[in-house]
């Protein structure tokens, strides 16, 4: 039989997901309005992005 996680834990835990999710979107969003006139994704962000992406579980 499966461990049961508590109500206090999953709330915490969904607490923290949101707040990285909101620190990463934050992030992602001010890196491409900075220069969002002339705005060419390079190989080095796409990379990175990706990255940022597997971080929160999200496909490529």
């Amino acid at each position: 039989m499966a461990a049961q996680i508590s109500e206090t834990d999953q709330i915490n835990q969904f607490q923290e997901f949101l707040g990285i999710y909101n620190k990463l979107t934050e992030t992602c969003f001010l890196d491409c309005v900075q220069d969002f006139p002339t705005r060419e994704v390079k190989p080095k962000e796409s990379t990175s992005l990706s990255a940022k992406a597997e971080v929160l579980g999200q496909p490529r």
